[in-house]
């Protein structure tokens, strides 16, 4: 379907918003007149009253005339002097692609790239393009790739996609405003009802009247229905916009072929899911790993940790990239599946085109660590720049570490203060076990009905795995409170705590690992006949008290 076509069912489609609008209120107005001559006038004004009440949503829909300008999104806009590599190439896909090329390009801090354009008249006359990339994307991305990515993207200019945007959005925000003021009508009115019959039910009580079950099952009911027929409108409207939406794909992927290469095309639609959910695994466990210490990364680390960790960890990104995500397909999918568009892709025939520019996308950019640090400046919050910038990610893992363990608040801690009443400490917990009250204890756990229920052996066995944890974390916690442990940063795994030696130790005595040290101490003080021997025998000794140390000999 070309442009000319989409633009007009577009039209149409809103047009249909309105004629609705229209067609509900005669109807209003109608059933008013037939009522004033039929009925009595008492009954005829009543009903009439409830048919302003219904035309105000209606009305309001109709006058809504312009469609809120949504928030630009938060990133580095940047210029031809700022990044004139990145520019010429976007400037020469957009000649290859036969389009006007973007006036403004901002970078993201996503995994992300897309277009927009300040259509003006409904999209009738060109505005404004502004072209979003992600520095994330590009960390991850070959040259090559990223030319298919930008030509993807600028295929959407070529295909008007992004002018038609002003007439489908309209339509969209229109009927989901009017659907919301419906449902909010609706919502207000059950409320008041509601209050109605909780205070009459209150007046019967007081004089010793038996009261009625609060029923509010017929109050909004119009309102609901007329929320249900926009509703029905609304299906249609989004079911046959973004079928559309799912054609400008598969058209923009066919432009990207064509410019970049076909291999280029579908190793980049490939990647771009790996990439999405190693950004998320970053951000999560690496970028905002001191969030609770109000701790940064080192300037420019924020986003420059990512490609650092994508270099470590390629043989593990080299399985995800095997299998294509499966996805649930849905009529109000605005994309198609990737293993879809992978698919019509690499089904073209081959271009020859499969080694050119291997070199990382990244490289486009004219100075990438001052890239990162501006793009840090652009996007973080006033609140988060206020964090503590560390000096490098091993001095992040050991301030949001340690903070952690000394905050700690485990079921264990929870359950100790309810049993002794007094400070959850890791010495109390080990005298109650030797006393024989462990189990005693581990009813003051949050517990499942069935371990309620559960005595002996099979209770054991419900509480041992929280009780196992929140032992870990607490011995964990005094290792560290003692100065005996550190932890090892890696791109390639999760860290893993060492155990340091003590002061009197052999110098040769290196650091062991401090989990497998541990896991089988735990495992024995928590067996169905506990012993902490082995426990007590690991964990350092407490530091004497300013007055044992100052003590005369």
């Amino acid at each position: 379907m070309g442009s000319t076509l989409r633009a007009l069912r577009a039209l149409v489609l809103l047009a249909g918003f309105y004629l609705l609008g229209v067609l509900l209120l005669a109807v209003l107005a109608g059933t008013d007149y037939l009522l004033f001559v039929h009925t009595p006038a008492a009954v005829a004004t009543k009903l009439a009253v409830v048919s302003v009440l219904l035309a105000i949503p209606l009305v309001r829909g109709l006058l809504m005339l312009r469609t809120p300008k949504g928030e630009e999104p938060s990133g580095l806009p940047v210029t031809e002097a700022d990044e004139p590599e990145l520019w010429r190439t976007v400037r020469e896909l957009a000649d290859q692609v036969g389009t006007r090329a973007p006036s403004r390009i901002v970078l993201m801090g996503d995994t992300n790239a897309a277009v927009s354009e300040d259509a003006r008249l409904l999209g009738l006359l060109p505005g404004p393009r502004r072209l979003y990339l992600g520095v994330p994307l590009m960390q991850g991305l070959t040259e090559a790739q990223l030319r298919a990515v930008l030509a993807h993207e600028l295929g959407h200019y070529a295909g008007s996609d992004t002018r038609l945007t002003a007439l489908t959005l309209r339509g969209r925000v229109q009927l989901l405003r009017t659907i919301r003021n419906f449902e909010e009508r609706a919502g207000s009115t059950e409320a008041r009802e509601r209050a109605r019959q909780e205070r009459k039910n209150a007046k019967a009580e007081a004089k010793g009247k038996q009261t009625r079950e609060v029923d509010t099952g017929r109050a909004g009911v119009t309102y609901r229905a007329m929320a249900r027929i926009y509703t029905a409108y609304a299906k249609l409207y989004l079911r046959a916009t973004l079928a559309d939406s799912r054609r400008q794909e598969y058209a923009a992927d066919a432009s990207a072929a064509r410019i970049a290469g076909r291999d280029a095309t579908a190793s980049a639609l490939r990647e771009i899911p790996v990439l999405e959910g190693a950004f998320g695994f970053y951000v999560r466990c690496y970028a905002t790993l001191g969030a609770e210490a109000r701790l940064l990364p080192p300037p420019g680390e924020v986003f420059g940790g990512f490609g650092r960790m994508l270099s470590a960890r390629q043989l593990e990104l080299a399985g995800l990239r095997s299998e294509l995500p499966t996805e649930q397909t849905s009529p109000y999918d605005s994309h198609p599946p990737i293993a879809d568009r992978v698919r019509r892709i690499e089904l073209l025939p081959a271009d020859g085109r499969a080694d050119e520019a291997h070199g990382a996308a990244i490289s486009l950019l004219a100075d990438e660590e001052r890239a990162y640090a501006a793009l840090e400046d652009a996007v973080l919050t006033d609140e988060v720049r206020q964090y503590r910038r560390t000096t490098d990610w091993q001095e992040l893992l050991d301030g949001a570490m340690a903070g952690s363990l000394a905050a700690l608040n485990t079921p264990l801690h929870r359950a100790l203060v309810l049993y002794t009443k007094a400070s959850p400490t890791l010495p109390a917990l080990l005298t109650l076990i030797d006393d024989g009250q462990l189990w005693q204890l581990a009813r003051r756990l949050p517990l499942s009905d069935e371990a309620v229920a559960a005595k002996g052996r099979a209770f054991r066995e419900f509480v041992r795995p929280t009780l196992h944890n929140s032992l870990h974390s607490m011995v964990m916690a005094e290792f560290s409170a003692r100065s005996r442990m550190r932890w090892e940063f890696s791109w390639e795994q999760s860290a893993k705590a060492r155990l340091l030696p003590a002061p009197d130790s052999a110098p040769d005595d290196g650091p062991a690992e401090l989990d497998a040290s541990i896991g089988a101490a735990v495992d024995r003080a928590l067996a169905d006949h506990p012993d902490t021997a082995p426990l007590r025998a690991l964990l350092p000794p407490a530091p004497r008290s300013s007055r044992e140390t100052d003590a005369p000999r």
